[in-house]
């Protein structure tokens, strides 16, 4: 036996942490609060449990991310330092498939089985609705996909609705994956629960090899995930979670299985870890405050040693331009009096349409920023085809933006007649565009007639709009005569056939970005908005950078779903507004939508260590209209004393603390 190095549990947790820690027998519920150190206390129970000479073999903890399995183990090494080759730390998924791979056969799978990808799924499902004799013209894959995702984990049942339709279908994918020795994602968890239920000397083994088993962000467990556990656990099985954080329910999670775990274990111990140590106690009463209007809860207060704390602002912009200037604006002002950095700050908010004016007011103020949990509205396909268009404008030569819209909308030139002109540009060592020109004046024996027509038509094209835009004023009036002639409302009405609601929110993304150019034209201290100043300023946010260091040092602008574990010293809710937050889908659907939608709320307030801002808005564009917005009714809840409403004139208050603010800014150039 290999004793760790020495833990000094009393110096490194408070005492319900050594509790939870400590306590490795029997089964344990471990309320988990919001910056209460969870993955801390699950690493030293670990450590304690090898400790206490429990082979790393019969430990299994279970997550939800690779990422959050790789730094478990990296800690519990860290604080045992030794090789852990037999501690199994992984996910729902990963486990699944370490299962398969051991016992598929009994199945009637072999073991060398392929695990099929999204884009592998919807092509079978395609392969498998032709070869029941239906249409593949107006088949919505991701919605097919779900259906059959649905009923293979138990969520739907075939003879409860109208899409009974596809029981057919669904038969014939589940026949193909056999021949094809194939599993798709869900059945990494199904095929191993059927296993142990048809093959109870397999389970038997796993039970016996298993002995502790703990789960983390057990409010994020499907119904799937808690028979996997339940199968698996004898008795010392331990759960950590946090059910004010349930955010799933879409992607499945079950907020039921914390109940279900207290029916099913009977005389487990719970343990709360309420201590926040992220967060100054005047948000954690604001997010207590919020949370305690949930009824279907845990009843916990969190609550810290970092007693006090700076008030909540609370904004109320005239629209979202207004409360894009506003957020960028105190960045700044901040992080001048504060000495932070741009990566101190998390800017969260509620859907990724919401980022457009984000991007442009941090890009007019030059601030860097990543975008988390979405995508850049400048890196929308939509937003990318027209901004070729307009670099090819701007510069016929440039061969990447040329190619991506030389054919959308589709203009005859497909794949054949594309290779054969950039293998005349490389012949003649020239841009296409070069090349199409030739092609134009001398007609290629090898190339059709047709062809040459519709180069020549799209030449003409860029040549007319070159014509009208290089140069002059009106830029967003030009644009949107240039969508209008290539007709791309058209163009994505074919593309999304199966939801017009599609093609349309994609239009408005354009008329976005159009509007956001007439905003920028009509500054009065732009003194030349015409085309190359404005490629100019954008290029900088629509450069790929997937580069995790050069995210360093730059806004986090993300969804609050995808800010779930993360904390900021500022942070800003954008367009705390009914319809938003809560969102309109759930005030549809009901109470329980809207409990999911205040664990929401309150997740984005407890990602915050020192400073909180929201921000709602007084208007909204929606579509093509501006309409009143009303304030969430979750801002109610925040205990009225935590409250400051901002005051947008009051940046630098009085003469002391702007001779300050100045001697910062002078010793920033010192």
């Amino acid at each position: 036996m290999h004793p760790v190095v020495k833990l000094d549990f009393e110096k490194e947790l408070n005492d319900e942490q050594i509790k939870a820690v400590k306590t490795i027998e029997g089964p344990v519920l471990i309320i988990a609060g919001a910056g209460s150190g969870k993955t801390r206390v699950i690493t030293f129970r670990m450590a304690y449990m090898l400790d206490r000479g429990i082979p790393q073999s019969a430990i299994l903890a279970l997550t939800f991310t690779n990422k959050a399995a790789r730094e478990m183990e990296e800690r519990v090494k860290e604080l045992t330092r030794r090789k852990l080759k037999n501690l199994t730390v992984s996910t729902f998924h990963a486990f699944g498939v370490k299962v398969l791979r051991e016992d598929i056969e009994r199945l009637g799978y072999r073991k060398n089985f392929s695990i099929y990808d999204e884009t592998d799924r919807n092509q079978l499902i395609k392969d498998s609705v032709r070869e029941c004799g239906l249409s593949t013209e107006n088949l919505d894959l991701y919605k097919v996909g779900q259906l059959f995702s649905n009923v293979k984990i138990g969520r739907y049942s075939w003879g409860d609705g109208a899409n009974d339709a596809y029981e057919r279908v669904y038969a014939e994918y589940q026949s193909c994956l056999k021949i094809y020795n194939a599993v798709d994602f869900d059945d990494l968890l199904t095929l191993p629960i059927q296993l142990f239920e048809e093959h109870p000397e397999v389970l038997a083994r796993y039970r016996e090899r298993y002995k502790y088993l703990m789960v983390d962000e057990f409010q994020d467990t499907s119904t799937t995930q808690y028979r996997i556990m339940r199968l698996l656990a004898d008795r010392n099985v331990c759960v950590v979670g946090d059910d004010d954080q349930s955010i799933y329910s879409w992607r499945g999670a079950s907020f039921e299985n914390i109940t279900n775990y207290e029916k099913d274990f009977p005389g487990l111990v719970e343990i709360k870890l309420e201590q926040n140590y992220r967060s100054t106690s005047t948000i954690l009463e604001a997010a207590n405050g919020v949370i305690a209007n949930n009824t279907n809860r845990k009843d916990k207060v969190l609550w810290s040693g970092n007693e006090g704390g700076k008030p909540i602002e609370v904004f109320h912009p005239e629209n979202e331009s207004a409360e894009a200037d506003f957020i960028a604006e105190q960045i700044k002002t901040i992080m001048m009096k504060e000495d932070l950095k741009y990566d101190d700050f998390g800017v969260l908010i509620r859907a990724n349409s919401m980022t457009r004016h984000l991007e442009e007011a941090f890009l007019a103020a030059n601030i860097p920023y990543r975008i988390s949990g979405g995508t850049s509205f400048f890196q929308r396909k939509e937003i990318k085809d027209v901004i070729s268009y307009l670099r090819v404008i701007a510069n016929p030569d440039d061969d990447v933006n040329l190619l991506r819209i030389v054919n959308t909308p589709r203009r005859g030139l497909g794949k054949t007649s594309i290779e054969h002109i950039t293998e005349a540009g490389k012949r003649r060592r020239c841009s296409v565009y070069e090349a199409m020109t030739g092609l134009r004046y001398a007609p290629d024996t090898l190339f059709p007639e047709k062809g040459r027509i519709d180069v020549d038509a799209f030449l003409t094209l860029i040549e007319y709009f070159r014509a009208e835009i290089l140069g002059k004023k009106g830029l967003s009036k030009k644009v949107r005569a240039l969508v209008d002639n290539i007709d791309y409302w058209s163009y994505l009405v074919t593309e999304y056939q199966k939801s017009e609601k599609a093609a349309r929110w994609k239009f408005m993304n354009i008329e976005s970005l159009i509007n956001s150019i007439e905003t920028w034209e009509k500054d009065p201290d732009n003194f030349d908005p015409t085309l190359f100043p404005w490629l100019n300023r954008i290029s900088l946010i629509t450069r790929d950078d997937g580069d995790d260091k050069a995210n360093k040092g730059k806004v986090n602008l993300m969804t609050i779903h995808a800010s779930k574990g993360l904390e900021f010293p500022v942070v800003f809710i954008a367009g705390a507004e009914v319809g938003l937050i809560p969102h309109a889908r759930s005030l549809e659907e009901g109470d329980g939508n809207v409990e999911e939608e205040r664990r929401l709320f309150y997740v984005a307030i407890t990602r915050a260590r020192d400073k909180l801002f929201i921000t709602s808005c007084k208007k909204r564009r929606k579509m093509q209209s501006i309409v009143d917005c009303s304030p969430s009714p979750f801002l109610a809840e925040i205990p009225p004393h935590l409250v400051e409403y901002h005051d947008e004139d009051a940046v630098v208050e009085t003469a002391d603390e702007a001779k300050d603010y100045f001697a910062k800014i002078k010793g920033k150039f010192a």
